[in-house]
């Protein structure tokens, strides 16, 4: 007697998927609005990162499945990008420090 087992199988409907097209598009047209009214300095690139950091969230998390799989798999990806941020904020700490030390001892003489 040979029993057959259904595999289960999920599929996610299109409408989620339009719906997170469609949010993409608007955070692009807000990203494009924020030089078409042409913002300067910290603002805009505040903004472009903001626009960024969603797009790139609701892909990973809605694109790569993120958002159905396990949670340890999604410490497994979020966690190293978590970490190399925090590296690249030290790293920028420590050029401005040293580019201020450099800069201060040009000037002022040894």
């Amino acid at each position: 007697m040979e029993e057959t087992k259904k595999e289960q199988t999920t599929t996610h409907k299109i409408g989620i998927y339009l719906w997170i097209w469609g949010i993409l598009f608007i955070l692009s047209f807000c990203s494009y609005m924020v030089d078409w009214f042409q913002f300067q300095g910290l603002l805009r690139w505040s903004l472009i990162l903001i626009f960024m950091f969603l797009k790139a969230g609701l892909i990973m998390a809605f694109f790569m499945h993120l958002f159905w799989e396990r949670y340890a798999l999604v410490n497994v990806l979020l966690w190293p990008m978590t970490a190399i941020a925090c590296f690249i904020f030290l790293m920028v700490a420590e050029f401005k420090y040293t580019l201020f030390t450099r800069l201060f001892y040009f000037v002022v003489g040894g």
